[in-house]
């Protein structure tokens, strides 16, 4: 037995829970498909946030750029969405290192979102690409077959090991909803019309059902931190942009709301009177995607 092993470095059951065929050259795949698509998602971020395409024949902005370029009701704050996916894309790293781990209940774990990171990291990578070069039809799309993967990924297993759940599911899940509002936001013509911002103050109250939805029904706070903080950033970019007006009020509402929910629950499950997560959903991988 001990002599098996030893020639095998990835054991049997992590095998399994990755791939149907188990065979070493497939796990090997899945790693580097799952590391490039990652760095390929990360490189497109920095580099479009510091620079312009200089392709294309519509406008070509920097990322920020664009987002200030469209005075929209859902125009974001550009430090805090930064940060929220700086901290998202460090939380990655750390999920990514579970591959490489010698136990096999975290490799088990890892490899249970099977192809939707994989999937999320080349859709996010497209949006960018797209977005920057003024393609916001292309870009809603790629952001809402996003969304579709992510939430299948999420209600299919709601229940990951924290190290999955907030920088695989729970931290895209909750940018490309709101993502669906901003890129759309820009998409349609007259966007900083009166029109427009009416029909933002009211869709905006969307983000605090969708995050409270989560909050009740899976006691997941995750979703709820993640859009309270992305509801800052709309908040605070409104403020700044027209005081006298109802959307940054709206969006700071919802970020208290949110964020209050987000404590009634993470504290019940820190003191361990409540988890998210359950025995489950470390067996949930060995049942194959």
């Amino acid at each position: 037995m001990r002599e098996g092993r030893a020639h095998c470095p990835i054991s049997q059951p992590v095998r399994k829970a990755c791939f149907p065929y188990q065979e070493r050259s497939d796990y090997m795949v899945y790693k580097i498909l799952t590391i490039t698509t990652w760095l390929l998602s990360i490189i497109v971020s920095f580099y479009y946030t510091f620079h312009k395409p200089h392709d294309g024949h519509w406008h070509r902005r920097k990322i920020w750029h664009q987002n200030d370029a469209y005075h929209t009701a859902f125009r974001m704050n550009d430090i805090i969405a930064s940060v929220y996916w700086l901290v998202l894309f460090i939380l990655q790293g750390v999920y990514i290192a579970h591959l490489f781990s010698g136990t096999v209940e975290l490799v088990n774990a890892a490899c249970s979102v099977g192809s939707h990171f994989i999937i999320n990291n080349l859709l996010h990578f497209a949006f960018v690409m797209v977005f920057v070069r003024s393609l916001f039809g292309w870009a809603e799309l790629f952001v809402v077959l996003n969304f579709i993967n992510l939430s299948s990924l999420y209600f299919r297993h709601p229940a990951y090991a924290r190290f999955i759940h907030q920088p695989v599911v729970s931290g895209p899940l909750a940018w490309t909803f709101v993502a669906i509002y901003w890129n759309g936001a820009i998409m349609v013509p007259h966007s900083a019309s009166l029109v427009a911002r009416i029909f933002g103050n009211i869709f905006i109250w969307s983000i605090l059902v969708y995050g409270l939805f989560f909050v009740i029904v899976y006691k997941d706070y995750t979703m709820g931190f993640n859009l309270s903080v992305l509801s800052a950033a709309i908040g605070v970019a409104q403020f700044f942009h027209q005081v006298i007006a109802l959307q940054w009020i709206f969006a700071f509402v919802i970020m208290a709301v949110l964020f209050i929910a987000t404590v009634v629950v993470a504290v019940p499950a820190a003191t361990g009177r409540g988890v998210l997560i359950t025995r489950d959903a470390e067996r949930a991988p060995l049942l194959g995607e």
